[in-house]
Parts: C-alpha cells; sequence; structure tokens
C-alpha cells in the first residue's frame, strides 16, 4: 500500500514538472511589438484626443482599452528627421539626418551602414522585423535601405517625395521594384495603402508563431488628398460646403478635400482596426504591445484645412512649427493584461526614447548613448520611471529653428541661420497655446536655455544652419 501510494506522489509530481515547466515559458515568452506611425496626424485629429468631426473608433477604442498619452513628442517637425529620431533614439541635435534632404531621382539622403537602429536591435532580441510602409532614409542602392538597418521584410515606398502620391507607378518589396501598371498614365487603380496593409496583415500572420516586431508607417493622411470613393468616403462625402482643390502644379486635384481628408484619416483607423482583429483572431492579442503615433504635426498640403478640423487641437502651430502643434503627436500603447486600460498619462517623452524602451522589453544591452530614457515603467505603470532634464529639436527649414522644453518652459529660436535669431520664452503650464513670450520677464531663465540650444547639438556639415551647409 505504501509503494503504490508512494508511486501515485511520484507520478504526480513528475506530472507536475511539465506544467511548471510550461507556464515558466509562457511567461517568458517574448512580446510582440507593433508599432503604427501615422503622417502628418495631427494631436486633434482623433476621437479619443477631442475630433468632433471625424469618425476614429477602432483608435479610440484602443485607447479606452489601454494608455493615452497627452505629452508626447514626435522626432522632429517634418517627416525624414522625425523618422531618423525614432529609428536611431536620438535626438535632431545627434541624429545624421536633420532635414528633409531630396536625392534624385528617387529617395532622401542615407545613413552610414553601420547606424544602429530599431531594426537592428530587434533583430538582435531574436526578433523577425518588418516595416511596411513610408521608408524615406535612404534611396536604392544607397546601403540604407530598409533591409541594410536590420529590417527582414519592408513593402511600401523607399522615398518620401514619391509617397505623396497614393496612385504610384511602383513600390519596393525589399529591393524589388513592384511596377504597378494599373496606376501608369495616370490610370490610378490601385490604391497604394491597402496594398501596404494587406502586407503588413500578411507578415503578422507569417510570423505567428514567432516574436515580430511590425513597423506600419502607413501615410495617411498626408497629401495628396486622395483615396477610393468606397463606403468609407461616402460617410463624408456630402457632409460639408466644400471648394475643389485644384493645383496647377504638384498634387492631385481634389474635388471635395474636406471630405477626402476625414475619410482618409477613418481609413486608417479601419487599418487599425483590422490589425487589433487579426491579433486577436491569431491569439496574440494578449501578448503584443501595440503603440500607435505620428511623425509630426498636421499639414496644410494638397488642399488640406487643419484649422477647420481643428487637427493641432489645443495647440498653436502645424508641420514645420516648433510650436506644440507642430511636435506634440498623438501616442497610445496597448496591451491586455500589461497595460492599464483607460489610462490617460502626462509622462513627458519623446521618438528618441522608443528605442530604450524597446531594449528594456526585449532585455537587450544598446551598443550606443541614446538621447531617450525607457518610458516601459510608465507603460506598464511600475515605479522607476526616470524623467527628462529637457527635449531639444532643430529644424532647417524657413530660416533655421530650434526648441528646448524643459519642465513646464519651452524655448524656441527662431530664424538660426540669419546669424541674428529671436527668441521665445513660454510658461506652458499658463499658457498652452504659446501665445505670451515672457523671455523678457525671465532673462535668465531664457539665458540658460539659450546656452543649452548651443551645448545640446553636435555639428553637422550636411545641417548645421547654413554654415558648413553643403
Amino acid at each position: 500500500m505504501k509503494a503504490q501510494t508512494l508511486l501515485s506522489l511520484t507520478s504526480t509530481a513528475l506530472l507536475g514538472l511539465p506544467v511548471l515547466h510550461c507556464e515558466a515559458a509562457a511567461k517568458e515568452k517574448p512580446i510582440n511589438v507593433i508599432y503604427i506611425l501615422a503622417d502628418d496626424l495631427g494631436y486633434g485629429d482623433l476621437g479619443c484626443y477631442g475630433q468632433q468631426i471625424i469618425k476614429t473608433p477602432n483608435i479610440d477604442r484602443l485607447a479606452k482599452n489601454g494608455m493615452l498619452f497627452t505629452q508626447n513628442y514626435a522626432g522632429c517637425t517634418v517627416s525624414a528627421p522625425s523618422r531618423a529620431s525614432l529609428m536611431t533614439g536620438l535626438h535632431t541635435g545627434h541624429t545624421q539626418i536633420r532635414g528633409n534632404e531630396e536625392i534624385a531621382p528617387e529617395g532622401q539622403h542615407p545613413l552610414t551602414s553601420k547606424t544602429y537602429t530599431l531594426g537592428r536591435l530587434m533583430k538582435s532580441a531574436g526578433y523577425v522585423t518588418g516595416i511596411f510602409g513610408k521608408w524615406g532614409l535612404g534611396y536604392p542602392g544607397s546601403g540604407s535601405e530598409p533591409r541594410d538597418m536590420g529590417f527582414d521584410e519592408f513593402y511600401g515606398y523607399n522615398c518620401q517625395r514619391q509617397a505623396h502620391s497614393y496612385y504610384p507607378d511602383h513600390l519596393w518589396h525589399n529591393r524589388e521594384k513592384v511596377v504597378l501598371k494599373e496606376n501608369e498614365n495616370d490610370g490610378r487603380k490601385i490604391y497604394s495603402q491597402d496594398l501596404i496593409h494587406q502586407n503588413a496583415l500578411k507578415f503578422i500572420k507569417d510570423n505567428k508563431n514567432k516574436p515580430f516586431f511590425a513597423m506600419l508607417t502607413y501615410t495617411l493622411p498626408h497629401a495628396e488628398l486622395n483615396l477610393p470613393h468606397d463606403s468609407i468616403y461616402k460617410m463624408y462625402e456630402n457632409m460639408f460646403q466644400e471648394k475643389p482643390y485644384n493645383p496647377k502644379n504638384g498634387y492631385y486635384p481634389s474635388d471635395k478635400p474636406k471630405a477626402s481628408f476625414a475619410a482618409m484619416v477613418t481609413r486608417l483607423d479601419f487599418y487599425v482596426g483590422q490589425v487589433m482583429k487579426e491579433l486577436k483572431d491569431l491569439g496574440l492579442d494578449k501578448n503584443t504591445l501595440v503603440i500607435f503615433t505620428s511623425d509630426n504635426g498636421p499639414h496644410r498640403e494638397g488642399g488640406a484645412e487643419p484649422d477647420f478640423f481643428k487637427s493641432h487641437g489645443p495647440f498653436k502651430g502645424i508641420k514645420r512649427a516648433l510650436y506644440e502643434g507642430g511636435i506634440r503627436v498623438p501616442m497610445i500603447a496597448s496591451m491586455p493584461g500589461k497595460v492599464k486600460a483607460g489610462v490617460k498619462n502626462d509622462h513627458i517623452c519623446a521618438f528618441w526614447d522608443v528605442m530604450p524602451t524597446l531594449a528594456e522589453l526585449t532585455k537587450t544591452k544598446m551598443p550606443i548613448k541614446s538621447d531617450g530614457i525607457s518610458m516601459l515603467p510608465t507603460i506598464f505603470s511600475k515605479k522607476g520611471q526616470l524623467e527628462h532634464k529637457f527635449l531639444y529639436w532643430e529644424f532647417h527649414e524657413e530660416g533655421g529653428r530650434q526648441a528646448i522644453r524643459m519642465g513646464n518652459w519651452k524655448g524656441i529660436r527662431q530664424k538660426v541661420a540669419s546669424g541674428k535669431p529671436t527668441f521665445e520664452l513660454y510658461d506652458l503650464s499658463k499658457d498652452i497655446h504659446e501665445d505670451n513670450n515672457v523671455a523678457a520677464q525671465y532673462p535668465e531663465k531664457a539665458k540658460e536655455i539659450q546656452e543649452l540650444m548651443d551645448k545640446c547639438r553636435t555639428e553637422s556639415k550636411l545641417f548645421n544652419f547654413g554654415k558648413n551647409e553643403q
């Protein structure tokens, strides 16, 4: 009897071992990451951030089920430097790319071949990596294409200038040029975003059994203001009094620019909804961190009217400004069971924080010194969140601009390239719209911030406010 009891106890114990092992393995399973980057989507373009006209139910649900950030900043106020900051974990005083430097016939100024990127970080952590949408950080054959920078798969636009058109004659799949004959000679049959989105969903499905990092860099709702006239467009088709946009050159005409813009935002929202559904259908929703944001503030191009939709939210400025409206952007983080639902968070963060955040998430040691601070404690509601002493931006168009946020203080230097810049100082705790320049009232603070602007950047031959620019 004792022998039987011992055998029974031993068998029970042995049967329990695999269960414990499986539980431990489940806890150690790498967390997938999907980073969705909209293009020129303003802080106020989403319902969860106060939008009253445009419908964004899926992104609003993402915020309801996750954490909404109120003080998140883009890397810069235009595309290429903002994405370079995101990709390298550096602010624009240190990034190689600090402006939209175009390369003919297709592409932008490249990163150097050994640049440490988000792709390389996640690849070294054992993730399958993919980017779907706009690249804008090199040109074909430059050594700075996505496949060169740590991404296993790329589908979309290599060139951000060509990404202004939603019916291009070609896209890129890795290094292969995908010719879209149906769009040739103004055929306008294949909508690029739908094709890019389909490939993004395929990447998620194909890698459901592996840890994956997917960057979905849709170009919505950037100009041109055009999209298929399907059920989404018809939601807004007759909603507004419209003045057709008919440029003499450049962007494609739009008969109803307000309806088109609104429908493009809702189409982006539809894509987000499909991504979330795919994760749930695959059983990956509770093991995938989804982050949604935008590369800079709203644009006034191709017929867009940001003032009409209040795309800049409560802030002053749009794309190309270093006022809050040009650089403060929405950010939502969601992961059921790990990210608390329905939380609004005022942690001050920026694009260069993403790299150290993912490094902490994947327990990967970075071989570079980042300007960022991991925001993972905030995202997962843990203690130990470090804070920035300051955030810095520089911009190399329209005479050159610099900005620093230090606590509630915001300093902006304008006309830097002139050699006689102007300086503005705002107290964001009292003046969120940046209307009251208090530099004369707080000369010591103004001096401190201006001195920091000079110290916190490195010289660049290509981007140096006209001093050494070639």
